[in-house]
């Protein structure tokens, strides 16, 4: 666990950061609306390309946080804070910066990944199915069906048998959306990866899944 005693009293903790840490960096926000321009996809997106390493000694925000830790807590192990803390800032980087096309098409990032979901697996799902493929509360599930049923992007048809329960599925404007929606949303992402070489993004994503896998597990054996 990561220590949250003794924090430096001038600190300001930022989303996704550890305990301690100083001043935010910039958020990375892209321009509304705008592509990749002739400055290169990550630059399009906000962020620092890989050929452009900050300048030494300077670090990223969580390097500059354990430093401050290891001068209070010299006898703790802050290794921990080296994974977990930029796991979290690389997350609330990426939340800062939203999702341009989404955005662009009126969607948070929820409300994509619940048509995302109907329309990858390619059936009907009731909201407990869709809770259960998006990570999400079905409190949180059923807010986002009623705006998205709204929009008329999803249908319900009643269960025959059991009127407490619904069937949800994409109408042909929701799966057009998300048809639409995918290629650029994979072309934004791609460019915000893009300060990782190839290679880099490979090992990166081995490692996060199986981190990914080994929590999982664990977590369910947990709860069991």
């Amino acid at each position: 666990m990561t220590p949250t005693n003794g924090r430096p009293a001038a600190a300001h903790t930022p989303a996704g950061a550890p305990a301690g840490t100083g001043p935010a960096a910039a958020d990375g926000r892209p321009a509304s609306g705008r592509g990749a321009g002739p400055e290169g996809p990550a630059e399009a997106v906000g962020i620092a390309p890989a050929s452009r390493p900050a300048a030494s000694g300077e670090g990223d925000t969580v390097a500059s946080v354990v430093r401050q830790w290891r001068a209070v807590h010299p006898e703790l192990n802050t290794g921990p804070m080296e994974v977990i803390g930029r796991i979290n800032r690389c997350a609330a980087l990426l939340q800062q910066a939203e999702d341009a096309p989404l955005r662009r098409a009126g969607l948070s990032r929820a409300e994509f990944d619940l048509l995302g979901a109907l329309r990858r697996t390619g059936h009907e799902l009731t909201p407990g199915e869709l809770a259960r493929e998006t990570f999400s509360s079905g409190a949180a599930v059923t807010k986002r069906l009623k705006q998205l049923t709204e929009r008329g992007l999803i249908e319900r048809r009643g269960d025959t048998r059991d009127r407490r329960v619904a069937h949800l599925r994409l109408t042909d404007a929701g799966r057009d959306l998300v048809d639409g929606i995918l290629p650029e949303q994979l072309a934004y992402e791609t460019a915000v990866l893009s300060v990782l070489d190839p290679g880099g993004q490979d090992d990166l994503a081995a490692l996060l899944g199986d981190l990914l896998g080994r929590l999982e597990g664990r977590m369910g054996a947990l709860r069991a």
